[in-house]
């Protein structure tokens, strides 16, 4: 029996209802295609940067050193056993991830917070690209210590000395007890070398005139020592905070804050003359020193924070 034309209407609407969803079932069957292929391209991206593709590869080493000094020494020193204001990445156990991938991260990437930039090729550090963070990897790893360095004295005499008799609570603080006028100590016994904690303690000012600054802070204070005289000619002595052509911000060795308008003032003298004493082998015996040290070592592992 032929269908009416009322029945061939009613069909070819149908039809034509379904070819909008059969094309949007297109459109997300392709779409969902595409981002699975991204997904995949990703975790593909991922996996490759958990392996340095030039581990052990001496001449890359030697590239990465040169990438090293030009992109990182300001920061991390020459030899990469830490400056003032990037930690010591010779040690074996990194505060942001040991692996090489961890490595990768904190250098493409950054660390929010923190005085490290982002570094990739797409960032505002430096701009290195993916080969060139690998090889300045293999460059760290040539020259890391296999194990950390450890002070060979008492940690809790160490604290006893810092929170009395050697008076370094004084001007700084560890796990936010002590002083504010000289850097925060927290994570310095495990963002810098033995050697440079020992010529801080027993010489300060040569660091100083380096132009140490307080380390893993996005704005780190340069320590400038600073003696105004007012026009009542009253006397301050302390640590610049902040300034420019005309105003001085400054802290006193009371820890009180002062601005001045340097145009009101008789004198103002600023050197890189440290306010800590130098502690020398009178001062600070050395079985004293190594409990000191073998407290910085552990200040920052949270113990502290409940005592």
């Amino acid at each position: 029996m032929p269908k009416s034309p009322c029945h061939r209407f009613h069909i070819q609407g149908t039809r034509d209802r379904k070819r909008p969803q059969r094309l949007r079932m297109t459109i997300r069957i392709a779409f969902g295609g595409a981002l699975f292929g991204l997904m995949m391209a990703w975790a593909s991206e991922l996996r490759a940067q958990d392996k340095n593709p030039f581990a052990g590869d001496a001449n890359a080493a030697k590239v990465g050193e040169s990438q090293f000094r030009a992109n990182c020494a300001f920061c991390h020193g020459l030899g990469a056993r830490g400056g003032g204001r990037g930690p010591d990445l010779t040690r074996a156990q990194k505060r942001h991830g040991n692996a090489d991938a961890d490595l990768f991260r904190t250098i493409n990437e950054g660390v929010p917070g923190t005085a490290m930039p982002p570094n990739g090729a797409t960032q505002q550090g430096v701009g290195m690209t993916e080969e060139e963070i690998w090889q300045v990897i293999t460059y760290i790893r040539s020259v890391q210590n296999k194990s950390n360095a450890q002070a060979t004295g008492n940690a809790a005499h160490g604290r006893e000395l810092f929170y009395g008799s050697a008076a370094c609570a004084t001007c700084h603080m560890v796990q936010g007890k002590g002083g504010r006028l000289g850097p925060d100590l927290t994570r310095t016994g495990s963002a810098r070398s033995m050697d440079y904690l020992v010529e801080s303690v027993r010489n300060p000012s040569r660091r100083l005139a380096q132009g140490i600054s307080e380390a893993m802070k996005e704005f780190s204070q340069e320590y400038v020592t600073a003696t105004v005289v007012d026009l009542r000619g009253e006397k301050y002595l302390g640590v610049v905070l902040n300034e420019d052509n005309f105003t001085l911000q400054m802290m006193d060795t009371r820890e009180q804050l002062h601005l001045f308008d340097k145009s009101k003032l008789q004198s103002l003298e600023e050197t890189r003359q440290s306010l800590m004493p130098a502690y020398d082998q009178k001062m600070l015996p050395e079985k004293d020193l190594q409990d000191l040290l073998a407290f910085l070592l552990t200040s920052d592992s949270g113990a502290e924070g409940s005592k």
